[in-house]
């Protein structure tokens, strides 16, 4: 079980070490929790905000992964595998715009007050 975990903790750094755009989600990510605790955040705010976080890194992560199986299944160009890359690359696009609604519904009211 041990050994499971650092298989995740090696991906994570993978992931880290090698996405820029990764990066950016995290400190996006870390400084959205800053401006909870500074706007106080209810349970159900923090939840939210969670798992918005977590839903685009998991994303990011999961098209990660994917790019480097295409790219090990398929060396060459080919139009389909150039599909599935920007399929994922979308979803993850999805989930920034919609962590965008998020923080704009979290934070809007309690910046106007």
């Amino acid at each position: 079980m041990l050994r499971s975990f650092g298989f995740a903790f090696a991906g994570l750094g993978h992931l880290l070490r090698t996405q820029r755009n990764a990066r950016i989600e995290v400190a996006l990510g870390l400084a959205a929790v800053a401006a909870g605790l500074v706007l106080g955040l209810s349970t159900a705010e923090w939840a939210v905000l969670a798992v918005t976080i977590c839903l685009v890194l998991i994303l990011e992560g999961l098209n990660t992964s994917l790019e480097l199986a295409v790219d090990l299944a398929s060396p060459q160009l080919d139009p389909r595998a150039k599909a599935a890359k920007d399929l994922a690359a979308g979803m993850v696009l999805i989930a920034a715009i919609g962590s965008v609604a998020v923080g704009i519904a979290l934070f809007g009211p309690k910046l106007l007050r």
